[in-house]
């Protein structure tokens, strides 16, 4: 077995010297073996800090772009709820109209009835007034035909010289 000892423990002992020799080196040495990394790391944060702040950017523009959105959205439903507002009040405006006319109409015609009711009457009346005129002229004409009949004849300017009391038919 010690033929294979060897050749472990020479890897070995390669192995740790190269691990030591970089890890090592760059704390022993003070920074000499960081020097050759530096420009490297330098690189890194530049790119990695370019990033961050392009991120960033792009965040705020995001955030800008929602605000934006935001304010159009907003916008366009307060334009919408004013039409809205405009057509519901034109609505009510024609209803009102509308109530108005046929209010209108009706009132014109209670009143052409009522107009109508009092020439109706009026007829009435006249015609009433005719009837009564022609019953009483009817009347008038009956009693004077009723006088007629029983007044006495005249026949002579001497009272008392022929003259007869009528008597009544009948």
């Amino acid at each position: 077995m010690p033929s294979v000892r060897a050749p472990l423990l020479a890897l070995l002992l390669a192995l740790c010297a190269t691990f030591g020799a970089t890890g090592c080196g760059n704390s022993l040495s003070g920074g000499g073996g960081a020097a050759g990394h530096a420009p490297e790391s330098n690189e890194e944060a530049s790119e990695h800090a370019e990033e961050a702040a392009k991120k960033r950017e792009e965040v705020a523009e995001i955030a800008k772009d929602r605000e934006v959105l935001s304010e159009i959205e907003s916008k366009k439903r307060e334009e919408a709820a004013e039409v809205s507002a405009k057509r519901r009040e034109q609505a009510a405006e024609a209803r009102a109209k509308k109530r108005e006319e046929t209010a209108l109409k009706e009132s014109k015609k209670r009143e052409e009835a009522s107009e109508e009711n009092v020439r109706k009457r009026e007829q009435a009346s006249r015609a009433e007034a005719r009837k009564r005129r022609e019953s009483s002229r009817a009347e008038a004409l009956e009693r004077a035909k009723k006088r007629a009949t029983i007044a006495p004849p005249a026949t002579g300017t001497n009272p008392g010289q022929g003259a007869t009391t009528p008597t009544p038919p009948g």
